[in-house]
């Protein structure tokens, strides 16, 4: 008889550079909070890609359902001052 002992699944996420956003790069199971770093500093950082690592245990994660978009998403559509692409920027301003 077997009983399920798996370890607890960790989302991943990785900061390449300083300033940079944490992108997330994968999964693993892990028993606590610093076996997930190590492992995650092993498995996804392994050519020092990384400056900062995050782990969130999958089961903390809210998220919405793909199901509700429109009611989440759709009601912006209409709101054209949430995109200004209708207004001249000066010369000087050219990074934007």
């Amino acid at each position: 008889m077997s009983t399920n002992q798996e370890w607890p699944l960790w989302e991943v996420f990785v900061r390449s550079r300083a300033g940079l956003d944490h992108k997330h790069c994968g999964s693993l199971h892990a028993a606590d909070p610093q076996m997930a770093i190590q492992m995650a500093r092993d498995v996804y950082t392994r050519r020092q890609e990384g400056c900062s690592i995050w782990v969130v245990r999958s089961d903390q994660i809210v998220a919405n359902d793909p199901g509700d978009k429109a009611m989440y998403f759709d009601p912006a559509e209409d709101k054209v001052y949430r995109h200004p692409t209708f207004f001249k920027l000066p010369a000087e301003v050219d990074h934007m």
